[in-house]
């Protein structure tokens, strides 16, 4: 085994996590539940107004955007997702006023994921298989489907069972602002490098088709665009480690004036929203900075040996004038993990330098069962340590998880373990030193720093500043879509009967990627857009009565659903 003394490692991640979540006791796949004009009392006795479309034509509705647009839920796009989706439940609405028909490109199961020829799809570099199946919860942290029900394969295929359009809904998930715009985003010619599989399916017989040319084909006399989530998105996700930039506001602010210029451009009228703080969702709030419990068994027990070893590190931050760099782990209190934060001074050389330069420093290393008295060997671990620990401290509550760092934190990243084997350590030793966030740092796609942050609040600033001049300027309705966010995290929206929450899994407004709503959160989103709409166009969704219950609409789907 790799652990040795630091034993079962591999299952820390299982025991050190102290999110806790309510027993989710019921799953209702509650369907679209409309009030129309023949229902015309508020339940008070007192009789409602009949709804009026107002200045509104909502008799060829078309949406376009992003994984918002389509209904992308629980980290995939399914039947049951689509079904309720922002702009179907919108268009059900709408159909008591005058709108029309609304297609969708469905998918072809409840599994959700897709398939590229009958086989999955895998990245072509690092392996990690894309276009996943649906996240599922049993009551408590979300799992793949396959972990809860056996093995699964979608049954959409982008290449041989595509559906025909038109589609009222362009939403294309994954979509940035300026995707919307660029011909060939629908090509499978194109994939993986430009093209987009969710939009793939969506263009038929016009493969090079931008998003906003076939959502202009259908002659939309009413739309809903919310786009730029994706710009900033990516960026966040991945922890700001430069792997998906943040768009500049160049090409966003061209990107969103031309669809709007273009989908207003026939005489259209429609709603567009903001983008919210992707740093206020789930999806960085959930893992906390301090997982690291001293009552867990398999960690406890090991922090004297830990702060032994770091010990000699500290007196190096000392010595160079940055004990705040200092990695300590506490045997009474939740400790902090352990990152690596590009932002700080790189002081590997000095590190490896104050090593090589201390007297003790061969027996310090000899306790490992290393030969202290090999200069080479002393060299060698003097610039692993100084490699490892030049850009290091340990995290705060101002640093940001991404979800996916709750599966890796306290496991050994064999990667690593396997190359300080090779290059002459123990593998016993090696793999004590590869533990993520405790003896290796954890890497920055995992955490999001304070200067990351502010790049990306920076950025968001000036997308919605765009969006709203936008709107205004061409008269649209205008939803505040950040503002609903930041509400959310911070004390709950009340709908009617129901309080939703950021709280993942049991909060009821973001389904389990903690980035996308619920069905519940989407019906959530749909009033406030017809909130939005009435006040500006003279419609009276909500005085008339036909607001949509966010109640008749689910937080979670079965796993047994497909």
């Amino acid at each position: 085994m790799y652990l040795g003394q630091l034993t079962t490692y591999n299952n820390m991640k299982k025991n050190i996590m102290k999110v806790k979540y309510i027993w989710l006791l019921a799953v209702l796949l509650g369907f679209t539940a409309c009030e129309n004009d023949d229902d015309s009392s508020n339940g008070g006795g007192m009789e409602l107004p009949a709804l009026t479309a107002g200045e509104a034509d909502f008799s060829n509705y078309v949406s376009v955007g992003n994984s918002l647009t389509a209904g992308f839920s629980d980290n995939a796009l399914f039947i049951a997702s689509q079904e309720n989706s922002l702009p179907n439940i919108l268009a059900t609405q709408f159909a008591f006023a005058g709108g029309g028909s609304f297609t969708q490109p469905l998918m072809n199961d409840n599994i959700g994921g897709l398939i590229l020829g009958g086989t999955p799809v895998f990245h072509p570099l690092t392996g990690e298989q894309l276009f996943k199946p649906r996240l599922v919860t049993t009551g408590g942290a979300p799992q793949d489907l396959e972990d809860v029900i056996g093995p699964v394969t979608s049954t959409t295929d982008f290449l041989l069972n595509n559906p025909t359009g038109p589609f009222n809904n362009m939403g294309v998930p994954g979509a940035a602002s300026f995707h919307l715009i660029a011909p060939g985003y629908g090509n499978i010619a194109n994939f993986p490098a430009a093209a987009n599989p969710y939009f793939i399916r969506m263009t038929g017989a016009t493969p090079d088709a931008s998003v906003l040319e076939l959502a202009m084909a259908q002659s939309p006399t009413f739309f809903t665009l919310w786009a730029g989530n994706n710009d900033v998105l990516g960026y966040a996700t991945s922890g700001g480690d430069g792997s998906s930039a943040i768009t500049d506001q160049a090409t966003f602010d061209f990107a969103i004036n031309t669809l709007v210029t273009t989908l207003t451009s026939g005489g259209a009228k429609g709603v567009m929203a903001n983008i919210p703080d992707v740093t206020s969702i789930p999806h960085f709030t959930t893992v906390p900075h301090n997982p690291l419990d001293p009552t867990n068994e398999d960690f406890g027990p090991q922090i004297p040996l830990l702060n032994s070893i770091f010990g000699a590190i500290n007196q190096i931050y000392v010595a160079l004038g940055q004990p705040e760099r200092a990695i300590v782990f506490s045997e009474t209190e939740a400790s902090a993990v352990v990152i690596k934060d590009e932002s700080l001074d790189d002081i590997s050389a000095q590190i490896t330098g104050a090593l090589m330069a201390s007297p003790t420093f061969p027996a310090f290393i000899a306790q490992f069962g290393l030969d202290g008295s090999n200069p080479i060997v002393v060299q060698l671990v003097a610039n692993l340590l100084g490699q490892t620990y030049g850009q290091t401290r340990q995290a705060t509550e101002n640093d940001l998880f991404v979800l996916p760092s709750s599966s890796v934190i306290g496991e050994v990243n064999m990667d690593y373990a396997g190359f300080l084997a090779g290059q002459g350590l123990p593998a016993e030793l090696a793999g004590q030193f590869a533990i993520e966030g405790i003896t290796l740092p954890l890497e920055d796609k995992w955490v999001l720093i304070p200067t990351e942050q502010a790049e990306i609040a920076s950025a968001t600033a000036s997308f919605n500043a765009t969006l709203e001049t936008a709107a205004t300027s061409a008269g649209l309705a205008f939803v505040d879509a950040n503002s609903l966010m930041m509400q959310l995290a911070s004390s709950g929206y009340s709908d009617g009967d129901f309080t939703l929450t950021s709280d993942l899994v049991t909060g009821g407004a973001f389904s389990l990627d903690g980035v996308h709503p619920t069905s519940r959160g989407y019906a959530l989103l749909a009033n406030e857009f017809m909130k939005a709409i009435d006040a500006t166009y003279g419609s009276n969704f909500e005085a008339s009565g036909n607001l949509v219950n966010i109640g008749n609409y689910p937080t979670n789907y079965s796993p047994t659903l497909q």
